[in-house]
């Protein structure tokens, strides 16, 4: 708990408090560039965690989901319905239900970039004989 105790009462401030920062507006237009690039750090740490507050908080800021989960297959069609014989299948068949698969109903692996890109978890459907 020491080495916390010690960033929040003595490093940081000794970091901000040697800082070059004006006391007045006319200030400002008399730093350096060595004052300038070292005002670059704090700078960008207040900006990076304004930017991830906003995304956390403010409801703008996150993408709307789609509500699509079929992006491509049979949009020509009011429903998809698909009907495999069972004595079609040899030993196994593996189905999609991601929605994304080339080869559709069956699975052609395309859930593994889908669930990377998106978080999820979803994977095919085996069927057995």
């Amino acid at each position: 708990m020491y080495p916390l105790s010690h960033l929040v009462k003595e490093t940081v401030p000794n970091y901000l408090s040697g800082l070059p920062i004006p006391n007045s507006i006319g200030g400002w237009f008399k730093l350096g560039v060595k004052d300038w690039f070292s005002l670059i750090p704090p700078t960008a740490a207040v900006a990076g965690f304004t930017y991830v507050t906003y995304l956390a908080f403010c409801p703008h800021g996150r993408p709307k989901p789609s509500g699509i989960i079929n992006p491509c297959i049979q949009k020509d069609v009011k429903k998809v319905v698909d009907t495999v014989d069972i004595e079609d299948i040899s030993e196994k068949a593996v189905f999609c239900r991601c929605w994304r698969s080339k080869n559709w109903p069956y699975c052609d692996g395309a859930h593994g970039p889908h669930n990377k890109e998106t978080g999820d978890n979803v994977g095919p459907i085996v069927v057995k004989k």
